[in-house]
C-alpha cells in the first residue's frame, strides 16, 4: 500500500511539529507547564518548591545587604586616626562581609538542590506523556510520521522544560526581586533620582532585550526546521542503509544530508550575529546608566554629601545588579528557545486521538474460547476518493481458519488493520462474539490477538527478548518451548551467545527467515484466541515452510485464524477461503470446491503451479487437492 494512501488527517495532524507555526503562543506553553510544578498528590514536590521558594528570597536579601557592609568597611577604613579600635571596626564589617557572601551563595546552592527534584520529575512527567501518547495515536498519524524528527522533539523539549524551570523560576525571579531590593535601598539612602536612573535603565535594559530576543525567535525557529531535517535525512538514510549501498547512492544521501546541514549552517550563523549584536547594545544601555550614576556620586562626594564608601555603594549595586542582568539577557533567550522547544512537544500532546475507547467498553478477555470474527458490510477508505473495502462480508466460526487472497492492493491488510481496530470502519462493523469492536477496549481487544506479519522488524535487543515480547515476564522454559515450535531454537543454541544474541538494527543480523520465525515464536508465547498470519511464511524455504506449517496448524486448532496469503499452498486446509479483488469478495469457498469452479482462484493456483512446476512437492500437491 503507498505511502500516499495514508495522508494524514487534518484534523488530527500536528500542525506544529516542526515548529513552523505557533498555535497559542509563549503564554499557553508556560500555562501548558505549571500543573506539572505544582503536581497533584506529590506533597513531597510541593514542600521543595516552598523550601526552595524561601532559599531563593533569603540568598536575594543576602545579595543586596553585601554591598552596604563593603561600604562600610571602606568607610571605616578611610578615617586617619587608626587605633586599634577603629581597626577593629572594619575588621569585623570585613568578616560579616565575608559570611553574607557565604549566606547568600550557599542559599542559592541550596535553592538549586532543592529545586532539582522537582524540575526533573516534571520533565520525566511531561516526556513520559508524550511517549504515551505518541504511542496512543493512530496508525494514520504514525505511517506519516519522521522518526528523527519525532525524537528531536522529544529530546529539545525535555531540555527545554528544564531550562525554562530552572531559568524562569530560580534566575528571572530572583533578579526581578534584586532589583526592587536595590531601587528601594538607593531611594533609601541617597534621593530618587538614584532610584528612577536605575530602575529606567533597567527597564530601558529588559525591553531592548526582550523586544530584540523576539525578532531573534525566527531563526531559532529554521534552527529547529533545518535540525528535524537532518536529523530524519541521516537517521533514515541509516535505517536503509541496504538499499543505499544497492543502488550505490552513498554521495546522493551524503549530498541530501550537507543540503540540510548547509541550511542549519545559514540559520546558525545568523542567530550567532544577532546575539552579538544583542550584546553590544545591552552594554551600552547599562554602561550609560553607570557613568550617569558614578558621575552624580563623584559630584557629591567632592561636595561632602557623600561618603567615598557611598560612592563605591552606588558603583557596587550597579556592577552587582549589571551580572544577572547581562545574565538575563541570556536567560530570556534561552527561555524562548526553551519555549520553542516545548511549544512543539506540547503540540504532540495536542494531537487528538483519532481511535479512542468509548466510554463504557468492555474488555475482551485475553484466554478462553476461540471467538467468532464477522464483517458486516464493511466499508472503508484511507481517503474518500478512493474506496480500499466495498461491502466486504464473512464470518469465521469459533476456531475456524479464514483465508484471504487476492492481488496486491485488494483490501487483505486492511483487513487485518480493521481487526486490530487500527483504523475504524466508514460503514458496517466487525464483531468478535457479537460485540462491535468500537464497543471492546484497543488494549483488551489487541491482546486477545496474534499476528505473524509478513515484514517482521525486530528490537535492537536479544533474541531473547525479541521472543519475550510476546509476552512479558515469561519463564525461560515457556521462551524455549515457544521457540522449539517456531522451529528456531536448535539455531539459537547454535549461536556463540545463544538467546543473548543481539538481533541489531531492526533484526538486520538474522536473515528474513530467521526473524521470521522469531515472529511466530513471539506470537505462539502470547498464545492468541485470535490468531492472524499476514503471509507468515513467505521469507521461508519450501521445507522450513512446511515445518512451521505444520506447527501454525497445530496452535491455530484452538483458534479463530486468519490467513492472508500470496502461497495459495498453504491455505489448503482453511476452512474457507475469500478471493478479493478491488476491495470485494468475487468468490468464496474451500479449496477444492474453488479450483472446481474454474473461476479467478483456480486461475491463480494454476499460475502458480507453473512457476513451481520444478518444485516435486507442488507437483504432487496439485491431483491431491484437487480431489
Amino acid at each position: 500500500m503507498t505511502r500516499s494512501a495514508h495522508s494524514a488527517n487534518p484534523h488530527t495532524a500536528p500542525k506544529t511539529a516542526d515548529g513552523a507555526k505557533t498555535p497559542r503562543g509563549n503564554w499557553s506553553t508556560i500555562f501548558s507547564l505549571l500543573p506539572y510544578l505544582w503536581p497533584k498528590h506529590e506533597l513531597g514536590l510541593r514542600v521543595r518548591l516552598v523550601l526552595a521558594t524561601i532559599c531563593m528570597v533569603l540568598a536575594k536579601v543576602a545579595t543586596v545587604y553585601v554591598p552596604i557592609l563593603y561600604s562600610h568597611a571602606v568607610d571605616a577604613l578611610a578615617h586617619q586616626d587608626h587605633t586599634d579600635l577603629v581597626i577593629a571596626v572594619p575588621a569585623a564589617i570585613i568578616v560579616a562581609y565575608a559570611g553574607v557572601r557565604i549566606a547568600s551563595a550557599a542559599f542559592g546552592e541550596l535553592r538549586d538542590a532543592i529545586f532539582a527534584a522537582v524540575q526533573m520529575r516534571a520533565s520525566r512527567v511531561v516526556a513520559r506523556q508524550t511517549f504515551e501518547h505518541l504511542h496512543g495515536l493512530s496508525m494514520r498519524f504514525h505511517l506519516d510520521r519522521q522518526t528523527g524528527g519525532l525524537s528531536n522533539i522529544i529530546l529539545r523539549g525535555t531540555l527545554g522544560i528544564q531550562n525554562v524551570l530552572r531559568l524562569a523560576t530560580f534566575n528571572v525571579l530572583p533578579t526581578i526581586i534584586e532589583l526592587l531590593l536595590t531601587v528601594g535601598i538607593l531611594w533609601h539612602l541617597f534621593n530618587v533620582w538614584y532610584a528612577l536612573i536605575t530602575f529606567v535603565a533597567v527597564g530601558l535594559y529588559m525591553v531592548f532585550t526582550f523586544s530584540f530576543t523576539a525578532w531573534r525567535t525566527k531563526f531559532r525557529r529554521q534552527m529547529n526546521e533545518t535540525d528535524n531535517e537532518a536529523q530524519t535525512k541521516a537517521i533514515d538514510s541509516l535505517l536503509n542503509f541496504e538499499t543505499v549501498k544497492y543502488f550505490g547512492n552513498e554521495v546522493h544521501e551524503s549530498r541530501r544530508f550537507d543540503e540540510s546541514l548547509a541550511r542549519y549552517e545559514k540559520a546558525s550563523v545568523k542567530s550567532q550575529v544577532s546575539l552579538n549584536a544583542l550584546n553590544i547594545g545591552q552594554a551600552m544601555i547599562i554602561s550609560a546608566a553607570l557613568a550617569v550614576m558614578m558621575l552624580m556620586a563623584a559630584y557629591g562626594v567632592v561636595h561632602r554629601t557623600l561618603t567615598v564608601g557611598q560612592f563605591v555603594l552606588v558603583n557596587t549595586y550597579l556592577m552587582q545588579l549589571y551580572v544577572p542582568l547581562n545574565f538575563l539577557g541570556f536567560v530570556y533567550l534561552q527561555i524562548n528557545q526553551g519555549l520553542i522547544d516545548m511549544e512543539q512537544m506540547f503540540s504532540l500532546l495536542r494531537v487528538n486521538h483519532e481511535i479512542t475507547d468509548k466510554p463504557g467498553a468492555i474488555a475482551l478477555a485475553p484466554q478462553g474460547a476461540p471467538p467468532e470474527i464477522r464483517f458486516e458490510d464493511v466499508h472503508f477508505s484511507y481517503n474518500p476518493d478512493r474506496a480500499i473495502l466495498k461491502g466486504i462480508s464473512f464470518t469465521a466460526a469459533p476456531g475456524q481458519k479464514v483465508a484471504l487472497v487476492g492481488p496486491t492492493g485488494s483490501g487483505k491488510s486492511t483487513i487485518s488493520r480493521l481487526m486490530f481496530r487500527f483504523y475504524d470502519t466508514v460503514a458496517g462493523a466487525v464483531l468478535v462474539d457479537g460485540v462491535n469492536v468500537k464497543d471492546i477496549t484497543q488494549h483488551s481487544l489487541r491482546g486477545a490477538i496474534g499476528v505473524v506479519p509478513q515484514d517482521t522488524v525486530l528490537f535492537n535487543d536479544t533474541i531473547f527478548y525479541n521472543i519475550a515480547y510476546g509476552k512479558p515476564g515469561a519463564t525461560v522454559a515457556e521462551i524455549e518451548q515457544a521457540a522449539r515450535l517456531a522451529q528456531i531454537h536448535d539455531f539459537i543454541v547454535s549461536l556463540p551467545d545463544g538467546y543473548k544474541t543481539k538481533v541489531g538494527e531492526r533484526g538486520l543480523k538474522l536473515s528474513g527467515g530467521e526473524k521470521q520465525r522469531v515472529a511466530i515464536a513471539r506470537t505462539i508465547l502470547k498464545n492468541p484466541r485470535i490468531l492472524i498470519l499476514d503471509e507468515a511464511t513467505s521469507a521461508l524455504d519450501t521445507a522450513t515452510e512446511q515445518e512451521i506449517g505444520t506447527a501454525l496448524r497445530s496452535i491455530a486448532n484452538h483458534r479463530t485464524t486468519l490467513v492472508i496469503a500470496h502461497r495459495l499452498s498453504t491455505i489448503t486446509d482453511a476452512d474457507e477461503i475469500l478471493v478479493l479483488r478491488e476491495g470485494e469478495i468475487v468468490e468464496r469457498g474451500t479449496h477444492a470446491a474453488l479450483l472446481n469452479a474454474e473461476g479467478v482462484y483456480a486461475a491463480m493456483w494454476a499460475a502458480q503451479v507453473e512457476q513451481e512446476a520444478g518444485a516435486e512437492d507442488v507437483q504432487n500437491t496439485v491431483p491431491a487437492a484437487a480431489e
